[in-house]
């Protein structure tokens, strides 16, 4: 029987383990994939106090080096659920194990929606970026072009227009979906260009390097060449907190519907990190959620 169960090796979920061993508490951190979640595809971290430059890799791995110092378990399993059963909670996963735990805490993460194109997951961080505040400094006086028209498109362009040379706008819808007050700010800026309707078809490479994308026009059928130093995706990100919907109440976009709190609706289940409703998803707010939660199952450990 494990103190706290953590489903997710994120910022959120590595600090929450630190903060449950640090109170005595036994900790199991159970990833799918790879330690570090969205933080591995920045090239370098230059926004997390107290460090001036890391990459995102070397970042997760002084993180987990962190946590299995103090004392952590670890599995590299997909869970698929997890049982409320009042005193003691069962985590079931995909390849058919189950951990009992007094508390779990969900730090599941999002993920990025993706353009879908040929070698799109091999330019991350190496020409792809997703974050203007945590990438957009490496782009100052280039081109880069934004993928998107919703309101976290236009944020992030609003923030590179002030770095950069220029700024391309690519929206396959007919019109920008965000705001329209974001939209005034953004296209008045001098340096930014924009079009609607447009289907990114084709990355352009050259000796592995970043070169810029091929667009179609969906209504014409005309391509051209949209030449950029950098692009950002910014067509959406996804919670996958279906499986716990039965533990957690799920907003309208399918984030956890907690508050700072990290408190859900079970008993001795919390939440921490992006896969919550919160208005800033960034390392640092990820790490202040992971110790919440993780205070927070210490707190009702030691109360029941």
């Amino acid at each position: 029987m494990h103190d706290v169960i953590i489903v997710g090796g994120g910022p959120a979920g590595m600090t929450a383990a630190l903060y449950a061993l640090r109170n005595g508490k036994s900790a199991l951190v159970i990833e799918k994939t790879g330690f570090g979640g969205q933080i591995t595809h920045s090239p370098k971290v230059e926004n997390y106090p107290g460090t001036i430059s890391i990459s995102g890799n070397e970042l997760a791995e002084q993180m987990l080096d962190q946590i299995l110092n103090q004392g952590a378990e670890i599995e590299i399993e997909t869970v698929t659920g997890v049982e409320d059963r009042g005193s003691h909670k069962v985590v079931r996963t995909e390849e058919g194990s189950a951990f009992e735990g007094r508390t779990v805490i969900l730090a599941t993460g999002v993920k990025h929606r993706m353009l879908g194109l040929e070698g799109e997951e091999d330019l991350v961080g190496e020409g792809i970026s997703f974050c203007a505040v945590c990438d957009g400094d490496f782009y100052t006086g280039k081109t880069v072009a934004v993928a998107g028209g919703g309101n976290s498109a236009l944020q992030e362009a609003i923030l590179l227009a002030d770095k950069c040379a220029e700024v391309i706008m690519l929206q396959d819808l007919p019109k920008f979906t965000g705001e329209q007050r974001l939209q005034d700010v953004l296209f008045a800026k001098p340096n930014v260009r924009s079009f609607t309707n447009q289907r990114l078809t084709k990355l352009l490479t050259e000796d592995g390097v970043f070169k810029g994308v091929i667009a179609e026009n969906r209504v014409t059928g005309e391509a051209h060449l949209v030449l950029c130093d950098g692009l950002f995706v910014a067509i959406g990100l996804i919670p996958e907190n279906e499986p716990f919907k039965e533990l957690a109440e799920l907003n309208s976009y399918g984030y956890f519907d907690t508050d700072e709190q990290c408190c859900t609706k079970t008993p001795g289940v919390f939440v921490a990190g992006d896969c919550r409703s919160k208005y800033v998803r960034q390392v640092t707010t990820a790490a202040a959620d992971g110790a919440v939660a993780a205070l927070a199952a210490c707190r009702y450990i030691n109360e029941h």
